[in-house]
Formats: structure tokens, C-alpha cells, sequence
């Protein structure tokens, strides 16, 4: 595992109370898509039970060489830190970690099943196996509570315009059939077996808060997936 000093290079907010943060990218460090690393303050000006340190999964994939991370910002000490953090702050960096990667046999669809900032992962893998040109049939579920609340929402759009083998489902749990005219409600078996065909071929991707990624998964073996196929990542730390 390396350890690295980065600074922080700028940072954008991608959605509501949620920020995308790009950082140095260190010396001869590469990753595979859907990896992550550890970032840990130094000397933050507040701290508290949780700690100065949290794992971030990579957004960008590593053909766009960038270290690009993104969250959600609630009131723990270190989420409001890093929210006000300035240019050039620096951080301790490690990793990378994780073998949550888009599987190779391109036969086989690969469907992703993703609530909120769980996307990080997600928007790093689709993007490197769309980039390489892999044959990859590829379908993404995304819900949100609005369009306002989703991280990378235009670029999955331009994606699926873009790439005949991406399929984007945007959902949403709290807009109006007048305020949105896409998928509404929660994801459920009906609403998978609406966009996927057979739902036992897929190799699924969960990622997210553990109780969002347990209930996705008891949904997919319930509609008929193979438990098998069924990967998972979960996020703890918020």
C-alpha cells in the first residue's frame, strides 16, 4: 500500500450539499476503475469520535488522470472540514483499495443498482469500459430523491446518447409526474424486469449506504437474479 502527501487542486459542487473534490495526483500512482483510497486530515480544526480519516471511492476513471473524489456533506466534524477546505490543503492519501471493478467476459450485461453518492464508484467504471470501446452491455438504475439531489446526472445522460450499449435509468423518489417524466418511486422487481430482459443473466453491482445495498439485494434474488452475480460495495462513514 503507498502513502502520499496530495493538496487539494479545486473543488465543485455537483448536486445539492454534495461536492466533487480534485486533488493531486501523486507520482506514478495508478488504479483500476471502481477502486478507492483513504484520505486522512491533517491537524483539521475540528475533530470528533469519528476521526480525521474516511474512504473515498475514485470518480473519474483512470484514462481522464485525475483524482477525483466526491460525498454527500452532513455535520460530522470531518465532512464540514473537508467542505471548507482551501486550494493547496494538504492530505495524507493511501491506497489504492478494493476489487469492485466491471467484470471482463463482455458477453455478459452488467447492471448497476445505485442510490445517491453510492455513484462514485459506478461513474468511474462506466466511464473507463465506455472509453475503451468494450462491448459491455451496460444498463444503470440511479435513483435519487430529485434531478437537483443526483451527482453526474447530465454526464450519464450525454453518456447514453453517446454509447448504444448504455442504457440510463434515472429515478426518482420524490418528484411529481409533472415535475419529472421519467422513472418514479423506489426501485422494485417490476421496474428492473422493465429495463432489463432477463434478469438472471446480468452480473449486478450494488454500492451505497449498507441498509440501501442489503434491501437492492434481497430485490435482485427475489425478481429472479443469480446471487451469484450480485457484487457489492458498501459505504460506511457518512
Amino acid at each position: 500500500m503507498a502513502k502520499f502527501t496530495i493538496k487539494l487542486k479545486k473543488k465543485v459542487e455537483v448536486a445539492d450539499d454534495t461536492y466533487a473534490f480534485y486533488w493531486e495526483v501523486p507520482e506514478d500512482f495508478t488504479f483500476k476503475a471502481g477502486q478507492f483510497a483513504e484520505f486522512t486530515l491533517i491537524d483539521p480544526p475540528q475533530t470528533d469520535e469519528e476521526g480525521n480519516t474516511r474512504v473515498f471511492s475514485f470518480v473519474h476513471s483512470p484514462y481522464e488522470k485525475e483524482v477525483v473524489t466526491a460525498t454527500r456533506i452532513r455535520d460530522s466534524a470531518f465532512k464540514q472540514t473537508l467542505r471548507d477546505l482551501e486550494e493547496g490543503t494538504e492530505v495524507t492519501f493511501a491506497g489504492p483499495f478494493g476489487g469492485f471493478t466491471l467484470h471482463k467476459t463482455e458477453s455478459t450485461p452488467a447492471v448497476f443498482v445505485i442510490g445517491g453518492i453510492g455513484i462514485t464508484p459506478v461513474r468511474s467504471m462506466i466511464a473507463q469500459a465506455l472509453n475503451e470501446g468494450t462491448k459491455h452491455d451496460i444498463t444503470l438504475l440511479y435513483s435519487n430523491k430529485t434531478p437537483q439531489d443526483a451527482p453526474f446526472l447530465e454526464e450519464f445522460e450525454q453518456m447514453a446518447k453517446e454509447h448504444d450499449n448504455f442504457k440510463f435509468v434515472p429515478v426518482m423518489t420524490r418528484t411529481s409526474e409533472d415535475e419529472w417524466d421519467g422513472e418514479n418511486g423506489h426501485i422494485d422487481a417490476d421496474m428492473l424486469k422493465r429495463h432489463v430482459d432477463d434478469v438472471s443473466k446480468p452480473i449486478y453491482y450494488l454500492s451505497g449506504p449498507a441498509n440501501m445495498v442489503q434491501a437492492m439485494n434481497d430485490m435482485l434474488v427475489e425478481a429472479g437474479a443469480n446471487e451469484d452475480n450480485i457484487r457489492l460495495e458498501e459505504f460506511s462513514g457518512y
